[in-house]
């Protein structure tokens, strides 16, 4: 029997049809209730007022009313998991970053033709993604959208210290970090902390194929490092943050004394691709103790083992902890598996990572 209440959940999107699949495909699970559903957020907001939802479902490219701006009062004064039906399409990935950074909790792509059958495709995904953003943390958003502020890399204090003290000279320290459900902002934090001359770093961010050209190009507006999506066969340099080009997976390999990327398009792993598994275990195997390996918030349990095996394989490691993570599975399977070193919150993982990059090992 189970003992554990429903999760509620408020459906918002301006079409009917997928109000209709949406409430069928969450109504299937015994776990979720679909308290309601509404055409655009000037009814939202009043079904949110009387329903009392623990979780919203938002298209936020909905005509007559601005999603965005809608998430972004939501979230000021009624702070509610959401999780977003966003397009597959460049401007929507534009719009889903946005609404990541006013503090939605997730997303779910939705296919540009044949709706009904694509969302059926991603059944499984959008009930995990609801249940998942249920136990998420959020917080009332007390700033304005990150995206209207481009970060001067002169003011990032962090940046400033380690760049007064002369301290990265040296091509030998490599970083990589996984992240997936609420990672896109917490990625955004962590490099918004590292200084123009850090080691190189490794990224993996669970994300649609057509979401990372704009998603490397919002962290390089944020950065004092070059952020880019990495090409096959690419130097590792210090000062550059490397992404998996869309839909790919990124590996390090070592050429002689430096590393390259190296981009394949083999099976996902972990049903993810990019998977942090795949980034993870490829360090390890080949920089060994010169790495340092972080897991920030995110669903599931990609990148606990590679984590892991970086750390067998001599590598600093951490994750960040439950309080400041929007969801703890990733970090918490890593924690759970006893592959991180350091439980840290996220204000501090940067500052962490680059003093275990000064470690000598």
């Amino acid at each position: 029997m189970n003992l554990q209440a429903p999760v509620r959940v408020l459906i918002v999107d301006d079409s009917a049809v997928v109000r209709q699949i949406l409430t069928e495909i969450l109504s299937r699970d015994i776990g979720i209730e679909v308290v309601g559903s509404a055409a655009d957020p000037l009814l939202a907001r009043e079904k949110i007022k009387r329903l009392n939802p623990d979780v919203i479902t938002l298209d936020v490219e909905m005509p007559r009313m601005d999603g965005l701006a809608f998430l972004e009062n939501l979230m000021r004064l009624r702070p509610t998991p959401v999780v977003m039906i966003s397009s597959l399409t460049e401007r929507g990935a534009d719009t889903t970053l946005q609404a990541l950074s006013l503090g939605a909790v997730d997303f779910v792509a939705k296919p540009k033709l044949d709706v009904a059958r694509g969302l059926e495709t991603y059944a499984e995904e959008i009930v995990g993604k609801v249940k998942a953003a249920a136990q998420a943390r959020v917080r009332p958003l007390a700033r304005a959208a990150a995206t209207k502020v481009e970060l001067d890399p002169q003011v990032a204090p962090a940046a400033q210290a380690a760049a007064r003290a002369g301290l990265f000279r040296t091509t030998d320290r490599l970083i990589a970090i996984g992240a997936s459900a609420g990672g896109t902002e917490a990625l955004r934090v962590v490099l918004e902390g590292m200084p123009a001359d850090a080691p190189a770093v490794v990224l993996t961010q669970h994300l649609p194929a057509s979401f990372s050209t704009a998603f490397a190009e919002r962290l390089d507006r944020h950065s004092a490092m070059s952020v880019r999506e990495a090409s096959d066969g690419e130097a590792v340099l210090p000062g550059h943050a490397y992404l998996p080009p869309g839909g790919r997976h990124l590996r390090v390999i070592r050429d002689g004394a430096r590393w390259r990327c190296r981009i394949d398009d083999t099976d996902p792993v972990n049903r993810h691709k990019p998977a942090v598994d795949v980034l993870f275990r490829s360090v390890a195997a080949n920089a060994g103790p010169n790495a340092v390996g972080a897991i920030l918030t995110g669903m599931g349990d990609d990148g606990a083992r590679g984590l892991l095996e970086m750390q067998q394989a001599g590598a600093a490691t951490l994750v960040q902890d439950e309080a400041t993570s929007v969801v703890w599975g990733m970090p918490g399977a890593a924690f759970k598996l006893g592959a991180a070193q350091e439980t840290v919150p996220l204000e501090r993982v940067a500052e962490r990572l680059l003093a275990l990059s000064r470690v000598s090992r």
